[in-house]
């Protein structure tokens, strides 16, 4: 385990261990993951670097904060919050740190750091430079990255995040309307309804409270690895398989195609407009609960089960091996898949394990 506390440090760590060819694992804030019950055997780096710093937006009314891997997500969802930046303000009390949140795109409410994330700097592991990466060059979708090591693959860019810079609008701390059909649904809010970032802030604290989603030492439905499993992204056509009663949202807006004809090539007729319909994001824990496994659901002599608050995380009730977390998984995935024809997929990052 090597720790790293500034940029200079991560660095140098990993290009030593990276010169070995050994085994190797960048860790953030650990809250991602699940890892199998035997040692790895390699070398973890530590992400330990903090700091914030401001600095101007090329686009008026908005300001740039560049932020160290290794600060706490949370931490800086409340900075902006007090600064009347906002952007991010539905991403609070998503555990881990600023450097992972790339990574899988993260989001909440609908919100999602690719519609902030202005770029990152990181180092590649196949030549051990440093460079700025725009966002636009990260392959930012639901979830996932060309950073992200996904369950059964390798990531398309093996590379580590040594700052993100966000760019974050200027909103003050005075009431506004709220943009977006689900974080208002989550808010309970009308579409004329004003209220503050530090409002928006701490009724989303609530909300994630209640499905157990902030670390409470006292609160057993707290220890898990956050949601387990993704929510899927379907066809709109597998979408209308599902029950209507299952919650859907589409994943990108059914924008009508702009259609240009050259006037040299124009005989007076115009095609009629033609468009595709988007994917559509469903609710795994809809899909858990009506396959028939209840929040607090374990298997025999088990000491994993669903949170008795929120059926998409995985929690250890005390003492649970890897493996049966492992198991309470593969058979969740099986009850799905059997009873409305999809497979689920993790959401975290998986070491030493297999689903």
């Amino acid at each position: 385990m090597i720790d790293a506390s500034t940029t200079e440090e991560l660095v140098e760590a990993l290009r030593d261990v990276w010169s070995t060819g050994d085994p190797w694992f960048a860790l953030g804030g650990g809250s991602n993951l699940f890892v199998g019950d035997e040692p790895f055997d390699g070398s973890v780096v530590r992400v330990l670097t903090q700091g914030i710093e401001r600095m101007p937006s090329p686009v008026p009314g908005r300001v740039r904060l560049r932020v160290q891997a290794g600060h706490d997500w949370d931490s800086l969802v409340a900075y902006a919050v007090g600064e009347g930046l906002g952007g991010i303000e539905a991403m609070s009390g998503i555990p881990g740190t600023v450097g992972a949140a790339p990574v899988q795109n993260i989001g909440a409410y609908g919100q999602e750091i690719v519609q902030t994330l202005a770029e990152v700097e990181l180092i590649d592991e196949s030549t051990g430079d440093v460079s700025t990466v725009p966002a636009a060059e990260l392959g930012l979708g639901f979830r996932t990255s060309v950073l992200k090591h996904h369950y059964g693959s390798v990531p398309a860019r093996r590379a580590v995040i040594l700052s993100v810079t966000l760019d974050l609008a200027e909103v003050g701390p005075g009431g506004r309307r709220i943009a977006g059909d689900q974080l208002r649904t989550a808010l309970r809010l009308a579409p004329d309804d004003e209220v503050t970032l530090a409002w928006v802030r701490e009724r989303i604290l609530e909300t994630r409270r209640s499905k157990g989603m902030v670390l409470d030492p006292d609160d057993p439905d707290t220890y898990s690895a956050g949601s387990f499993f993704q929510n899927a992204v379907v066809s709109a056509s597998f979408a209308r398989t599902l029950p209507d009663e299952c919650p859907r949202w589409p994943v990108a807006p059914d924008l009508d195609p702009v259609l240009v004809i050259p006037l040299a090539a124009f005989d007076g007729y115009v095609p009629p407009p033609s468009s595709v319909e988007s994917d559509v994001k469903v609710s795994a824990a809809w899909l858990i609960e009506h396959s028939g496994l209840r929040k607090g659901f374990k298997l025999p002599r088990s000491r994993a089960a669903l949170s008795s608050k929120h059926a998409l995380a995985l929690t250890n009730r005390g003492d649970a091996t890897a493996a049966e977390l492992a198991e309470l998984a593969r058979f969740i995935q099986g009850r799905v898949q059997s009873e409305f024809g999809l497979i689920l997929q993790p959401e975290p990052v998986l070491v030493n394990v297999e689903l």
